[in-house]
């Protein structure tokens, strides 16, 4: 893809002595959706943190609009418009929700329409109810609403999502998917982890499938879902 927004090349990461990655390869497009599957442990996560900084890489390159990220800090990283929901959702318990969204806001990027509150209420109506409730005080399901709103209150260019909707229920993966696909609407583009098969083939444009921290298999939503050999094969489905 050759205007693709972020560009993962040949990327390589270990942990002292222990290798992940092993020349990993993926593009994210402007305003296209994009996953990251496999079974665990397969390197989605190492990935993701290798991207935004958070661990040391071995070699390779990563490009965000065309310029190297690859050994930059993290807070550098964010600076450049990467908005990370990091798997476990991380938010500050002590602060309240409306202070969990207007803590890092920034608009780096000067969006003629950039996230406000009002707007990231209207995403999640459950958070304009709760948001003088601290972050300690919220379901699993509102603390991933808040960790999605507040990363789009950085007005993140790309949109990271690790684990988007693991351990909720139902009603709530489905009110985060409703929104995931309204930000779609706007142009936003995103990178997904999550194990929702279904919902990701209906959203996502494209699918990166990992193994032993290699990508094995890339297509489009119909061919994933027409293709129950390499579900079987690398997602266990």
């Amino acid at each position: 893809m050759n205007d693709a927004l972020l560009q993962v090349r040949d990327l390589e990461t270990a942990y002292g002595q222990s290798q992940v990655l092993f020349g990993l390869s993926f593009d994210v497009g402007a305003g296209e959706v994009a996953t990251l599957l496999g079974r665990n442990g397969m390197g989605k996560t190492t990935t993701v943190r290798s991207i935004m900084g958070i661990v040391r890489t071995l070699s390779g390159t990563i490009r965000f609009d065309g310029k190297p990220m690859r050994g930059l800090p993290s807070y550098r990283v964010a600076q450049a418009g990467l908005g990370l929901v990091p798997e476990g959702r991380q938010i500050f318990p002590n602060l309240t929700v409306r202070e969990n969204l207007v803590a890092t806001a920034a608009n780096r990027s000067a969006s003629a329409e950039p996230w406000t509150l009002e707007r990231a209420f209207t995403l999640f109506p459950r958070l304009a109810e709760r948001q003088r409730h601290y972050g300690n005080q919220l379901s699993g399901g509102e603390q991933q609403m808040l960790a999605i709103a507040r990363a789009l209150m950085t007005n993140p260019r790309l949109l990271i999502l690790d684990e988007a909707t693991e351990g909720l229920a139902p009603l709530v993966r489905a009110e985060i998917y409703a929104a995931i696909e309204n930000l779609k609407t706007t142009g936003q583009s995103i990178l997904i982890i999550d194990k929702d098969l279904k919902a990701l083939c209906r959203i996502a444009d494209r699918h990166y499938i990992l193994e032993k921290g290699r990508v094995v298999w890339n297509g489009t939503s119909p061919e994933l879902a027409a293709s129950e050999d390499v579900q079987h094969r690398y997602l266990g489905v």
